[in-house]
Order: C-alpha cells, then sequence, then structure tokens
C-alpha cells in the first residue's frame, strides 16, 4: 500500500467526530468527567440519559459553547477545542439547541437564509426549495415572523436552520421534547431522510422507539461519562440498562 493509500484509509477510519476523555462545567461545578463519544460520517449517533446528567453540556463542548478543561474534541481528527463556536459551525457542523432559539423578529424565510452556507463539496446542496420540501409547513409560513409560530414549527424551522448550513454533521439537542405525536412523528420522518442522504447525525432525545430504528450507535451518559454504549440491537436487548440508566 503507498503512503498516500494509508493516509486515505486512515482517514476514512476515523471517526468524523470524537470527544476524547473531555472534563467540562461551569464555575466551580464540573459536569462532565473524561466524557468520551464519537460519531462516524454518515452515521446516526444518540446521547441517552436522564436530566441532568450531562447530555446537553457535552453539546456545548463540542460547539465551542464551553470550553474544556481537559481532553480532546476532534473534528475530522483535528482537535478544535478552544475554537469559537462559529468556526466550528463552519467546520461543517450544524446545531439544532435545546429550546429551538429561532430568531424571533425575523420572518421563517430570514431566519433560514440569515445563516446559509453553500459548500463547493456539497454534491445536493441544502437550499430554501429542500427545506421548504422537507417541512411544507415552512413555505406556508415564510411570512410569519419566528414568534409566531407554534413550537413543532419552530423546531421545523430550527432544523430547516441548521440544514441551510450544508453540514457534514446535524446535532439536535432534545430533537421532540414537548412535541405532539404528529410533529414527533413528521421531525422523525425528516431525520431518516437527512441520513439516508448521508448526513451524519448526533441525537439527544428520551424517545426510544424512534431512535432505536434510526440510529446506529447510542451512548448512555450517568453523572458526565458514558457507562454503556452499543448498537441498537445490544440497547433493545439490554433491558437492565433502560431500567437503571433512562428509567424506562
Amino acid at each position: 500500500m503507498s503512503e498516500a493509500s494509508a493516509i486515505i484509509q486512515q482517514a476514512a477510519s476515523r471517526p468524523l467526530l470524537e470527544l476524547d476523555a473531555v472534563d467540562a462545567g461551569y464555575g466551580a461545578s464540573q459536569v462532565l468527567f473524561g466524557m468520551s463519544i464519537a460519531v462516524r460520517a454518515g452515521a446516526c449517533a444518540t446521547l441517552l440519559g436522564r436530566n441532568g446528567m450531562g447530555k446537553s453540556t457535552t453539546i456545548k463542548s463540542l460547539m465551542g459553547l464551553i470550553k474544556p478543561r481537559r481532553g480532546v474534541v476532534r473534528w475530522k481528527g483535528d482537535p478544535v477545542q478552544g475554537r469559537p463556536p462559529h468556526a466550528i459551525a463552519r467546520a461543517g457542523i450544524g446545531l439544532v439547541p435545546e429550546g429551538r432559539q429561532v430568531f424571533p423578529n425575523l420572518t421563517v424565510r430570514e431566519n433560514l437564509v440569515a445563516t446559509a452556507i453553500r459548500r463547493p463539496s456539497s454534491a445536493a446542496p441544502w437550499t430554501l426549495a429542500r427545506v421548504h420540501a422537507l417541512f411544507p409547513r415552512l413555505a406556508e409560513r415564510g411570512a410569519n415572523f419566528g414568534n409566531q409560530l407554534s413550537g413543532g414549527e419552530q423546531q421545523m424551522l430550527a432544523i430547516g436552520r441548521a440544514l441551510m448550513t450544508n453540514p457534514e454533521l446535524l446535532v439536535l439537542d432534545e430533537a421532540t421534547e414537548g412535541l405532539s405525536p404528529l410533529i414527533r412523528q413528521e421531525i422523525w420522518t425528516a431525520l431518516a431522510a437527512i441520513k439516508a442522504e448521508g448526513t451524519a447525525i448526533l441525537i439527544v432525545d428520551k424517545n426510544l422507539g424512534p431512535l432505536l430504528g434510526l440510529a446506529d450507535h447510542h451512548h448512555i451518559v450517568e453523572k458526565g461519562r458514558v457507562v454503556w454504549q452499543g448498537d441498537s440491537q445490544a440497547l433493545r436487548g439490554d433491558r437492565a440498562a433502560w431500567t437503571r440508566f433512562l428509567g424506562a
């Protein structure tokens, strides 16, 4: 094998995103204790666990919203901890934050185009038309302001806004929290379509049923560290983990 081939093979085998032994917290309070997760290109991974166990802090650490005290965050093999959030996002990570955080005084259309990025490497880039095809309700509500939308519509908008950055990895913190069953199903259907196009996904959510069908790998978080991980088949069969760590 040539040196160039070996380098290409090594790049293809390493995770797209990796947190390696990350400690993080807020002020004097430490929340993450050696957090280690990985997401591979084109795959869907989850962060599962009860409230207050460090899932959102993990998301904030990988997005540069808080700076890890120890450990490494790697994107395509390169350390990115310490970079500002906008630089990490522009590297190819689209965030759907907890609480949606749509711009209340911008219209739906303005929310979608405000942070749009067209990447030369995107074979089929996300455009306004494609987001409207994924979520027709956003086309119907295009002239409405962000604060005039229902919770479900705001979540569709937050996902659409992240897609307009044409990310290689889509990160969702509480993907379907507080939404009606009908809207939840629409979100899960959309995420399956996004994954089918080759976009990697990292999801925080509490709805195990859809996640077992969508995700390739699961991380269960307890007190700031991963205490269980495996694929959907393994998680389906480990009811003790459901009871002990998820309360399910």
